[in-house]
């Protein structure tokens, strides 16, 4: 058997070109434009090769971009004060601060300070509990990527038992909440988890996302299994995943390459949630 690909460029381009006619339609019923903040503090390579590409996405969908650049020696008081401006601005239906963050500001405490109604990257506490208990509106972008490429890709999720691989608030956690409100049973595991290639190959979904290349080899994958592979490292110059492709792609019914899987839908589902946070400001309730 060789695997089929889960093409997420293509479905994350179906869903930009419905985020854009929806858009549209929006800006000319309201008179009003969707609107996304994005805050980059430092120079970090990769978070600004991220903000890049949602600007740029903002303008291809007909959304206001508001970009700030700070420096990598903003105080934690300057940015929480920024934060407080685009909570009160009223063309800003979107704030994004990008991660990780300087040593000498805390995270968490911006990541609070954001108003839930406009945390498009669902990580306020406010929204991680409506996520917990299956009410939330605004779900962490990757995570909720993962689930439109397994629906898009017709595969079923109730009933399966789905394994993740990692448990960060960003992708681990988030996912396996959103699979166990589709009634998969969910196992999820991390660096302490006892014999966890056994585990790994016992997943009809397994979702990769360890940040370590090449860490599920072929004996992890369970013949017939989706592999979701999330996994962004680069080694010898090139993108690499979680996941060794080509072994893993002879036992697997489906498999997201990386690039080109699941890293083009974390971006539309962020245009997806801005469109989410507009129009509930603008059709309230």
């Amino acid at each position: 058997m060789t695997a089929k690909i889960i093409d997420g460029k293509k479905i994350a381009g179906d869903l930009r070109a419905r985020i854009q006619k929806e858009t549209q339609e929006l800006i000319a019923k309201t008179g009003k434009v969707p609107g996304l903040a994005t805050v980059l503090v430092g120079e970090d390579p990769a978070s600004a090769v991220y903000v890049r590409s949602k600007n740029k996405t903002c303008a291809e969908l007909g959304f206001k971009s508001f970009e700030h650049k700070l420096p990598a020696d903003t105080p934690e008081e300057e940015l929480l004060n920024l934060v407080q401006s685009l909570n009160d601005n009223p063309e800003v239906n979107g704030i994004l601060v990008q991660l990780p963050l300087p040593d000498q500001i805390d995270s968490q405490k911006v990541l609070e300070t954001i108003d839930p109604a406009k945390d498009v990257d669902g990580f306020h506490p406010t929204n991680v509990g409506r996520l917990v208990t299956g009410d939330a509106k605004l779900v962490p972008c990757t995570p909720a990527g993962i689930i439109a490429l397994l629906d898009e890709s017709k595969i079923e999720i109730k009933g399966k038992h789905a394994v993740v691989l990692g448990r960060s608030n960003i992708v681990g956690k988030p996912v396996a909440f959103l699979l166990l409100q589709r009634h998969a049973t969910v196992t999820i595991c991390h660096s302490r988890t006892p014999d966890l290639a056994s585990v790994a190959a016992t997943a009809d979904i397994l979702v990769a996302a360890v940040g370590r290349a090449g860490f599920v080899t072929g004996d992890m994958v369970k013949q017939g299994a989706a592999v979701i592979d999330v996994g962004i490292n680069r080694v010898d110059g090139k993108l690499t995943g979680d996941v060794v492709f080509a072994d893993a792609a002879e036992k697997a019914a489906h498999i997201t390459p990386v690039p080109g899987g699941v890293g083009p839908m974390t971006i539309a589902m962020l245009m997806n949630n801005t469109l989410i946070t507009f129009k509930a400001t603008e059709q309230p309730g």
